[in-house]
């Protein structure tokens, strides 16, 4: 159980009251004498994100003023465990997301830190453990980005789909280092070889084989370096957030499982990290993947769509009924979008709009890119079937997801989200750090789809 809740009913938990700035003087002039004064004394300023602590008349905190811009958007919540003091606090309009917010925003990553902060408490009475499910799914997502490389190398990634299908009953198998060749995977290993800690496939499943399949690939490179075409060192800083797409993944199964949807589930993580050594692949090489298209490397930075290659081959060769990749695959997603939207691909119209709605009625939003097949020849090869790199800079996203689409057969319907998996400044309930995204959209649109 989270801490960031209580359940029982506290008699002396504090009330919080939220306003927008339109609706302060209508609140002001209800309260008695002594909040009035107190509003007044302390030269509230009915602003958003302006809050104000009311005691009562023997010193004692009272209730909480909280003025925000729009009462909608429930991210309000989230900053409130650490701007309050220590506590139990009730809402009378708390609802799902309000609690989500909150207990978001209670996260701490202290790994590597002695001390925590005292956060601020709230009742939720109902809907708990629906709640929790996915603030700890979200926890697992996040911890798995910030821990560094260092701790989350391939190996320790195993440990920890591992450690989860332990937890949830689900089974792990791992195809390590020169097995990987011998089982056809050779574009996994290529990218992982240069490695120390052996790159690896963890497959993952769990349900029931009547029910229907779905299948969650993820991006597991657990450090990129850029390999022989290496990224300067500004560009290394986040990259232990390149295995975000695996962190998600990890995250959503979770949710999956716990919630005990009637699903039969795969999830796939191609685990490398992309190094540099003496037997670093190298730009010019040529890969067979394990659909039989060869690969030429036109940048052995654009590393993460040839492990997933071989991953969506696998996925696809037992026709699931949906098929999800996620993936921190591109810069240019982040030029064209921003760090906060994860950008949408799809083979399916209808699986797409119905994706975007769900994300967009749990402000989870997602943008959908399109997969514009004239883009393609971008990345022919003169001497291999298609290059893993185009020549110039343009439509980056879109051809990085024409690359994955090579993989995936037209009737499995299939989703690609290239996402950034990380907050660059901290907001209510999104703390700087590792972030899940798109992945509570995804959660709600399986519930409603195959929980009905």
């Amino acid at each position: 159980m989270l801490d960031c809740f209580v359940s029982e009913i506290n008699e002396n938990s504090i009330p919080i009251t939220v306003i927008r700035p339109d609706d302060f003087s209508s609140w002001f002039n209800q309260q008695n004498s002594f909040v009035k004064n107190w509003i007044e004394s302390t030269k509230f300023r009915y602003e958003s994100g302006s809050l104000s602590l009311i005691p009562d008349d023997t010193g004692r905190l009272s209730k909480v003023l909280y003025c925000i811009r729009d009462t909608k958007n429930f991210w309000w919540a989230g900053a409130l465990p650490f701007a309050l003091p220590a506590g139990v606090y009730h809402y009378d309009g708390i609802n799902k997301h309000i609690a989500l917010a909150w207990g978001l925003g209670s996260y701490q990553f202290l790994r590597y830190q002695n001390s925590s902060k005292k956060f601020a408490q709230l009742l939720l009475t109902h809907a708990r453990e629906d709640v929790e499910n996915i603030i700890e799914s979200i926890y697992l997502v996040r911890d798995l980005i910030n821990t560094p490389t260092e701790n989350m190398g391939p190996s320790e990634l195993a440990a920890e789909a591992v450690s989860l299908a332990k937890r949830y009953e689900a089974s792990v198998d791992q195809i390590v280092g020169e097995d990987l060749l011998k089982n056809n995977y050779a574009s996994i290993h290529t990218v992982g070889r240069a490695c120390d800690d052996a790159p690896r496939l963890l497959d993952l499943r769990w349900g029931q084989s009547h029910h229907p399949r779905v299948t969650l690939v993820g991006k597991g490179v657990c450090f990129d370096t850029g390999g022989l075409d290496i990224k300067p060192a500004s560009g290394m800083l986040l990259m232990k957030k390149d295995m975000g797409g695996a962190a998600h993944v990890l995250g959503l199964a979770r949710m999956i499982m716990h919630a005990k949807l009637p699903v039969n589930l795969r999830v796939l993580i191609p685990a490398v990290e992309n190094s540099i050594s003496g037997n670093a692949y190298r730009p010019g090489d040529v890969i067979k993947s394990r659909k039989g298209l060869t690969v030429e490397i036109g940048n052995t930075d654009a590393e993460g769509r040839v492990v997933l290659a071989d991953a969506l081959t696998e996925a696809a060769s037992e026709k699931p009924e949906l098929l999800i990749d996620i993936a921190t695959l591109t810069g240019a997603a982040r030029i064209a979008l921003g760090t906060d939207l994860p950008a949408l691909f799809s083979n399916n119209d209808a699986l797409a709009n119905d994706l975007i709605l769900s994300a967009t009625k749990e402000l989870d939003p997602v943008w959908r890119l399109p997969l514009y097949a004239p883009y393609r020849e971008a990345l022919n090869s003169s001497i291999a079937d298609i290059n893993n790199n185009t020549s110039d800079s343009y439509a980056g996203a879109i051809t990085a997801a024409l690359f994955l689409k090579e993989f995936v057969p037209d009737d499995v319907a299939w989703v690609h989200l290239d996402l950034m998996a990380w907050n660059i400044r901290s907001k209510p309930g999104r703390p700087q750090g590792g972030e899940a995204m798109a992945i509570r959209g995804i959660f709600n649109y399986l519930v409603e789809r195959f929980q009905a």
